[in-house]
């Protein structure tokens, strides 16, 4: 593979307060995070890129990812070594206001495998935010997790926003797979021509 065509494993907010006894626990937490973990261990076996990225909320009420809480740290499946980038971001595009850009510039990365949290509100705005950039996109449906949401007095099922959040992002990633359909041996994911 060449240097300039690396492909950089980018794990967006997959912080304790997701997690059950977190302050905003996602649906599928856990079994997101374990797939995530086991992305993370190909890159780091390939030596290819890895890029953390953690929110901290600094909005007044802010009720979650507070600065300097147990619940702002990732979670210990995915923990940073010290050589890995942990990019610190205030809003969801994890793109916005942060060093991201310059990061995955300076290790020479064109395309990106993107896991995390939330499916819908930072995995969604950065991955649209990195094909606005020019990125090649790969999205790991199962390596990421969502909530209910509610509107109108209506409640609509974390399953359901996460098939649907899914669904929207197929049609703007270059590919959406299960983490299980990612080459290991080359971490190069698959291509699948556009419907």
């Amino acid at each position: 593979m060449k240097d300039h065509d690396k492909d950089a494993l980018l794990l967006i907010d997959i912080q304790n307060d997701y997690f059950p006894g977190g302050k905003m626990e996602l649906a599928g937490a856990e079994t997101a995070a374990r797939q995530a973990a086991k992305l993370l261990q190909c890159w780091r076996d390939r030596l290819l890129p890895v890029v953390h990225v953690a929110h901290e909320s600094v909005r007044p009420g802010g009720g979650f990812f507070l600065p300097g809480t147990a619940g702002q740290k990732i979670h210990p499946m995915v923990s940073p070594r010290p050589e890995e980038p942990v990019i610190t971001k205030n809003f969801p595009n994890s793109f916005l206001k942060t060093p991201l850009l310059e990061t995955l510039r300076a290790q020479g990365v064109h395309r990106l495998v993107i896991v995390g949290m939330m499916t819908h509100m930072c995995v969604d705005a950065t991955v649209r935010a990195a094909k606005d950039l020019g990125f090649h996109c790969t999205l790991v449906h199962d390596a990421t997790a969502t909530r209910d949401l509610a509107f109108a007095g209506n409640t609509t099922p974390a399953a359901q926003v996460q098939t649907a959040f899914i669904a929207a992002l197929s049609a703007v990633c270059d590919g959406v797979f299960a983490a299980e359909e990612i080459a290991c041996e080359g971490a190069t994911p698959p291509v699948r021509p556009a419907p």
